[in-house]
């Protein structure tokens, strides 16, 4: 029987599908923070220490959430994830997956680098220089949104369409990350597309009750097929580009017709989305992970 570690602080609705889908295929789980790994340097043949796995690797890790803190405690998270793959244990998502993501200024630029098309995109650290940006982007006609450069559920997004408005401009822990808002017609909405081993398998619209589409923010899901094959290429491709196993894509149309790429979540949520779609998202994250995973006859042979 195979055991897999689930990395959340929280499981929730997400961690309880996943052990469903692992039980019924054989394997065991426990649910493990980042916060109570440590490495073992010592010697000991398992350098990297899960609670739960004290004397065994885990065959898999699946990875949930990585929690927030200082820059070092982040770091430390990602080393363990970075050092369980160097031992031969799959992550999934893996940890150069995650740093890639969770940082929108480098999925930014890896996807405007690859040709795939995004909103024009700025991050400085100099405010005078952020906010001649945005002052020259709304005398061009544009309007502007502000994100936390790392940050999720739509939280801490500001958007600026005035003058005016500019008196609130402040970047996030010093780092002004800018783009263009994107007009996508009377009724704002965007399109989450889920991605497994390279291809799209469900989609959704997100419609928002203001100007954000995120379902944190109160958006309403709505069922999207997946013959609409440039937005399901799009989602593909990015995916690609930033060599992840699954991801979340976050799409927008604009008043035009025309696609773009806003977001690459390496760690996404998908409950509203399973609320529209018919296949299982957790039987089949399930699936590809497994087929990584090779269980371990011995403790010995994990260590190695």
């Amino acid at each position: 029987m195979g055991h897999i570690a689930i990395i959340t602080d929280d499981p929730g609705w997400h961690g309880r599908r996943l052990r469903e889908a692992l039980a019924a295929r054989g394997y065991q789980h426990r649910y493990v923070s980042l916060t109570a790994c440590r490495l073992d340097l010592d010697g000991n043949p398992i350098a990297v220490r899960l609670p739960g796995f004290e004397d065994r690797l885990p065959d898999g890790v699946f990875v949930r959430g990585v929690p927030g803190g200082t820059l070092d405690q982040v770091v430390f998270y990602l080393d363990v994830l970075h050092a369980l793959q160097e031992l031969g244990v799959p992550v999934y998502n893996d940890g150069r997956a995650v740093e890639r993501t969770v940082d929108k200024a480098m999925t930014s630029f890896l996807l405007h680098r690859a040709g795939i098309p995004t909103p024009p995109t700025w991050v400085a650290r100099d405010p005078a220089a952020a906010r001649a940006i945005a002052e020259r982007e709304l005398q061009a006609g544009h309007q502007v949104v502000s994100k936390p450069l790392f940050g999720s559920q739509g939280t801490g997004l500001k958007r600026f369409a005035r003058m005016d408005d500019l008196a609130d401009l402040e970047g996030d822990n010093g780092i002004f990350y800018l783009q263009r808002f994107v007009h996508c017609g009377s009724q704002s909405h965007d399109f989450r597309v889920f991605v497994i081993r390279g291809r799209a398998v469900a989609a959704m619209r997100r419609c928002g009750v203001t100007w954000l589409n995120n379902v944190h923010q109160g958006a309403r899901c709505e069922p999207v097929r997946l013959d609409d094959r440039l937005l399901c290429r799009l989602a593909e491709d990015a995916v690609k580009v930033l060599k992840m196993g699954y991801a979340g894509v976050d799409l927008i149309r604009d008043e035009h017709g025309r696609y773009s790429v806003l977001e690459v979540n390496s760690i996404p949520a998908w409950k509203g989305l399973q609320q529209v779609t018919a296949v299982s998202i957790a039987e089949l994250l399930v699936e590809d992970f497994l087929s990584l995973c090779v269980p371990s006859p011995a403790p010995e042979a994990c260590a190695q």
